[in-house]
């Protein structure tokens, strides 16, 4: 069961590692003077902000009614999911009305030119804000509560499965700053090519993203009729 639990939980994850602008961001810190302070700074504060919606969602979804039967339909959970499903459906549209048009250059949010200059604590702090507020993550956070509460795993399961959810949500900057630290010498040209083809695709990627998911919480929720 638990092993089925987390194969549920991987494609849900994919919305949140593959983040664009969040890459295009720990990227440039590691190609910044403070990289060996900032990298970990931000990885830390990201982590705990995913971690911390995980385990909110997990707890929320497990004090949703239980469905009447076994056998029949679980009303309030496909509530739930068709409506994260229409939300990720217009977080998709939204993205996709954003990219930038055939020649044209990304634009990349004001903050991000002030990235040299970060602390540790400053890149901490972003991290957090970066994860926790952001619709698409809570989003994913709430799906994965559901996957997880649904299961009726015991305790420890649930604590694993939730465990799994974060460091697969993370791997994306984790990887990075880790390698980073490792062999920096050697990552600082495919660095500066991987943020630019980000940046410059983040608005199809995502609403890709989003899309497939959304596709998935709506089969979801047709399961629990």
């Amino acid at each position: 069961m638990l092993g089925q639990v987390i194969g549920e939980l991987l494609p849900l994850t994919l919305a949140i590692a593959i983040s664009p602008l969040t890459i295009v961001a720990v990227i440039l810190m590691l190609l910044s003077p403070n990289a060996r302070s900032t990298g970990p700074g931000f990885l830390i504060g990201w982590s705990l902000g995913i971690a911390a919606a995980a385990a909110a969602f997990v707890l929320i979804a497990g004090a949703l009614p239980p469905r009447a039967s076994s056998d029949g339909p679980d009303l309030v959970r496909a509530i739930v999911q068709f409506v994260i499903a229409a939300l990720l459906l217009l977080l998709a549209v939204k993205q996709w009305r954003s990219r930038p048009a055939p020649g044209e250059d990304p634009v990349l949010p004001k903050w991000m030119s002030a990235l040299d200059s970060l602390t540790f604590g400053r890149a901490f702090g972003l991290g957090l804000l970066l994860s926790v507020p952001r619709p698409k993550n809570l989003l994913m956070a709430a799906s994965a509560g559901l996957v997880i509460s649904g299961a009726g795993l015991p305790a420890a399961s649930s604590v694993i499965a939730t465990g799994v959810f974060v460091l697969c949500a993370v791997s994306t900057v984790l990887v990075p700053v880790v390698a980073y630290l490792v062999a920096a010498g050697r990552l600082r040209r495919p660095l500066e090519a991987f943020h630019e083809w980000l940046a410059r695709e983040n608005a199809v990627i995502t609403s890709v993203l989003l899309l497939v998911i959304a596709v998935l919480m709506l089969g979801k929720g047709l399961g629990s009729l």
